[in-house]
């Protein structure tokens, strides 16, 4: 029989068929890591790219700041596939925008299948990833035109500055320790 973990064995107002629901301290937790995460993007944001044609924020960035600020111990929330599952993914999305652009559909598919292959393959799968080599294909004409600077600002500066935040944040609290792994 399976062992149930001590995280799990904390939640409250589970009901028969639905997913279990996490003590407020975990909540209060999540929302304070998520807003303090994504505001030092946004003013790291604002105060280094504001009037430049680069951004450090993307939409993908939402769906890393809820694993690692609210799954802290998911094996897909840990450094190496935080940071890993961006910067492979943006580089594969780069890829195939050069080789594909023409055909903007097969970019689209390839980009995503690529990476979320590429991040199985190095250990790194971060579901956000796959919004990131989408970002790359999809995105703007400015998003095309900075071609592998893409995979610089934002896909690996936007993800450090949330690993220091997660760093600091989940670690406050006894309950979390975060990472699980590095490597």
């Amino acid at each position: 029989m399976m062992k149930i973990p001590e995280y799990f064995l904390k939640m409250r107002g589970t009901t028969r068929g639905s997913p279990p629901r996490v003590c407020n301290s975990e909540i209060v937790w999540s929302w304070i890591g998520a807003f303090l995460g994504i505001a030092a993007v946004a003013w790291v944001d604002h105060f280094f790219f504001k009037g430049l044609d680069l951004s450090l924020m993307m939409g993908s960035f939402g769906a890393s700041a809820v694993l690692i600020y609210g799954a802290v111990r998911s094996p897909l929330a840990q450094p190496r596939n935080l940071v890993g599952g961006h910067v492979l993914s943006a580089i594969v999305g780069v890829i195939c925008w050069k080789l594909f652009y023409s055909f903007p559909g097969i970019a689209e598919a390839m980009a995503v299948a690529s990476a979320i292959a590429l991040m199985h393959l190095t250990r790194t799968l971060h579901p956000p990833g796959g919004a990131t080599a989408l970002i790359a294909v999809k995105g703007s004409e400015e998003v095309h035109e900075m071609g592998f600077l893409f995979v610089l600002i934002p896909a690996t500066i936007g993800p450090l500055i949330l690993l220091a935040v997660a760093l600091l944040v989940n670690n406050i609290p006894k309950s979390r320790r975060y990472p699980e792994v590095w490597f």
